[in-house]
């Protein structure tokens, strides 16, 4: 998928006793990310994991998300909402700010067990590739801070006044050569992700879900659907057709999707409709399982997408188009929709209104 590595995290430092962990494998936790953002998709193993115990975490079945993570525009909004999410009786799990990534955070389940993360200022890897290097993770918090805090200018000034080498930190090369050109950038994958979400569960009570991402979270209901009788609720943070797409369970084996998993989908954005139709012919030639044929239904406010699936079983959801929603709050009216054939995919679509709206794409593509 073209995610680099920003940093990795050994879980066998965490333990005296290395023989529990034989036979499971890499202990390496991975940070990824396709943009300046430190990561944008993570990966843990889960045995070794599942060895070492939850600690002040629990994972509820079928639950293989570590967290479902969103942006809050400051730090002081981040300790307000933990505030507020207590007096509220939200199930909390903890508060403060980890390393690698040095984003400010607090974590709290929704009604199924799937752990949701509130978080601000996550680290910016530059145009050198390099993550912070180890000596700058001292100023990680296992509690919820006071406010203020120093910025983070003040902590690489602190940094480089101790003698800090920067170029010890984490920095990833592609062993894929790039020889395709994407759109005038040469590339080892001949797509680029843009952006990542929305975020798909399968949820035991369709209407406590919703409940708890409206009022607790506070996305809006942008719209619901009926696929084969069972109902579907999507909504959004912004101006995105949603953020997030609830699925009772039930569909999950309608569906053919895994059946050990409540995810249903995690969605990446490419820049365009050519990259989408290059990026199915590419992961279908690397030998990745990847379904085109979706009833719109289950993606309103997307036309064209398609699902690949990883060695796990985890649907990532490939598109390059999201309706927006303008001020009114409305979304687009089906009748006005691109008609979708699902078996037959166009070579060229004419642009929406808001084809090229949403989230500006910044920094370069490689």
């Amino acid at each position: 998928l073209g995610f680099r590595i920003s940093d990795e995290l050994d879980f066998a430092r965490r333990v005296e006793d290395k023989s529990i962990l034989e036979g499971l494998g890499d202990t390496r936790g991975y940070f990824t990310r396709y943009g300046g953002d430190h990561h944008a998709l993570v990966l843990f193993p889960k045995r070794v994991r599942d060895a070492l115990g939850g600690g002040n975490r629990r994972f509820a079945e079928g639950v293989t998300v570590n967290q479902i993570t969103w942006q809050l525009g400051s730090l002081s909004e981040v300790i307000n909402a933990t505030n507020w999410l207590r007096e509220r009786g939200t199930e909390m799990q903890r508060s403060g700010r980890d390393m690698p990534g040095s984003n400010w955070h607090t974590y709290m389940y929704d009604p199924d067990g799937h752990t949701n993360e509130l978080y601000y200022g996550i680290e910016q890897v530059g145009w050198e590739g390099f993550s912070k290097p180890l000596p700058m993770h001292d100023r990680r918090f296992a509690e919820t801070p006071s406010l203020p805090q120093i910025s983070e200018f003040q902590e690489v000034q602190q940094a480089m006044q101790a003698g800090v080498d920067f170029h010890t930190g984490y920095r990833y090369v592609d062993p894929l050569p790039a020889t395709f050109d994407v759109d005038g950038i040469l590339l080892p994958r001949p797509f680029k992700i843009v952006r990542i979400g929305p975020v798909g569960t399968f949820v035991q009570d369709l209407d406590a879900a919703t409940a708890f991402y409206r009022d607790t979270l506070g996305f809006a209901v942008t719209e619901e659907t009926v696929y084969q009788g069972q109902r579907c609720v999507f909504l959004r943070a912004n101006t995105e057709h949603h953020s997030v797409a609830l699925y009772p369970i039930a569909l999950r084996e309608t569906l053919g999707f895994s059946s050990h998993s409540t995810t249903a989908s995690f969605g990446v954005q490419l820049a365009n409709y050519r990259q989408l139709r290059d990026a199915v012919q590419f992961l279908r030639d690397n030998g990745v399982r990847v379904v085109q044929h979706t009833d719109p239904a289950l993606h309103p406010g997307m036309d064209y997408v398609a699902h690949a699936f990883d060695p796990d079983g985890h649907a990532i959801q490939i598109y390059y188009y999201m309706e927006q929603v303008g001020w009114d709050g409305r979304p687009r009216p089906a009748a006005q929709r691109r008609v979708i054939d699902v078996n037959n995919w166009p070579d060229r679509v004419e642009p929406l209104s808001d084809t090229y709206e949403g989230e500006p794409y910044l920094g370069p593509w490689g």
